[in-house]
């Protein structure tokens, strides 16, 4: 059985820049990569420091792999569902996998909600920009267009409202009934904020613009279309170790990233926070360096202080 310091969980920018970190601070890590970072989704991203022109996400994810690797980590494709174990020997199982380490970092994150459409016209929609998930990371690039939210409840209020910061032009549209009460009805017509009643009957995105396809018969264009339909945290390892969730989804940590089990960190989107690459990456950060020094305190390498 191969044994490492850490097994990472997790190859999105949080688990990857963790890896970084670790293999520079020169231990054995392994990341378990599953291949389903939400980062993989970004046709190019205009907010990551550093790339004015934009990135792709697919591409940041690559570079940080040859990085990792460059220093030392050892990247595995495949997926840990049972880790046993305690603090200074975890054993992580996956198919056809069987890693052990002294500690672990899951860098699970969430998986979007998405719209009912298949994956070629999904990742077709995501390249031409006509449909996004995160205002907070492109809303700037809609500016001034026709944006539709697809969502229609709290969620979609909320999302609307933020993506008015951008367009005069936003319409929410519902997947099955609008579930809006009347003071958030009143919130958006005071902004411009227009209600379609009638559901969403299909999606189509080869063209110009997106088409909407509602129920009654009409069809709508707009220039994109955000779904605010929530997000699934992979919690399953977490809640199968017994760990404490923040929010009942997402993993509580200390100020230095410690889970509350002992020998267990977490970074990225699976802890409540932003859900921002550069806010994933400073978890890492955080995380790799607490769990080097924890281990370097437990192998008798960290000055006592003196009284």
């Amino acid at each position: 059985m191969d044994s490492f310091d850490c097994i990472v969980v997790g190859g999105g920018p949080a688990g990857l820049t963790a890896a970084i970190y670790l293999s520079r601070y020169r231990r054995r890590v392994v990341v378990v990569d599953d291949g389903n970072s939400r980062a993989r989704w970004i046709p190019r991203s205009h907010n990551h420091a550093g790339f004015p022109d934009g990135i792709n996400g697919e591409e940041l994810l690559e570079r940080m792999r040859r990085q990792a690797v460059r220093y030392g980590a050892t990247i595995v494709s495949g997926r840990i569902d049972r880790i046993e174990g305690e603090e200074g020997r975890f054993i992580g199982h996956g198919e056809g996998l069987a890693l052990e380490s002294r500690a672990v970092l899951l860098a699970t994150g969430v998986e979007n909600r998405r719209p009912d459409i298949d994956d070629a016209t999904h990742r077709i929609a995501l390249d031409r920009g006509q449909l996004r998930y995160c205002p907070v990371c492109d809303g700037f690039e809609a500016t001034d267009q026709a944006i539709g939210v697809i969502g229609g409840d709290g969620h979609g209020v909320a999302e609307a409202m933020f993506l008015r910061t951008y367009s005069e032009n936003v319409t929410i549209l519902a997947v099955q009934s609008i579930e809006i009460d009347e003071d958030d009805r009143s919130l958006l017509a005071e902004n411009g904020i227009r209600i379609e009643e009638s559901p969403i009957s299909g999606l189509a995105f080869g063209g110009a613009r997106a088409c909407v396809s509602l129920a009654d018969g009409r069809q709508l264009e707009f220039d994109t279309i955000y779904p605010a339909l929530g997000s699934d945290s992979n919690d399953m390892l977490a809640q199968e170790l017994g760990i404490e969730m923040g929010d009942g989804c997402c993993i509580a940590v200390d100020q230095k990233q410690r889970t509350s089990v002992e020998g267990i960190y977490a970074a990225g989107d699976i802890v409540f926070a932003l859900d921002q690459i550069s806010v994933a990456m400073g978890h890492a950060a955080v995380a790799a360096t607490t769990l080097h020094n924890d281990l370097r305190e437990k192998d008798g390498q960290v000055r006592r202080a003196r009284a």
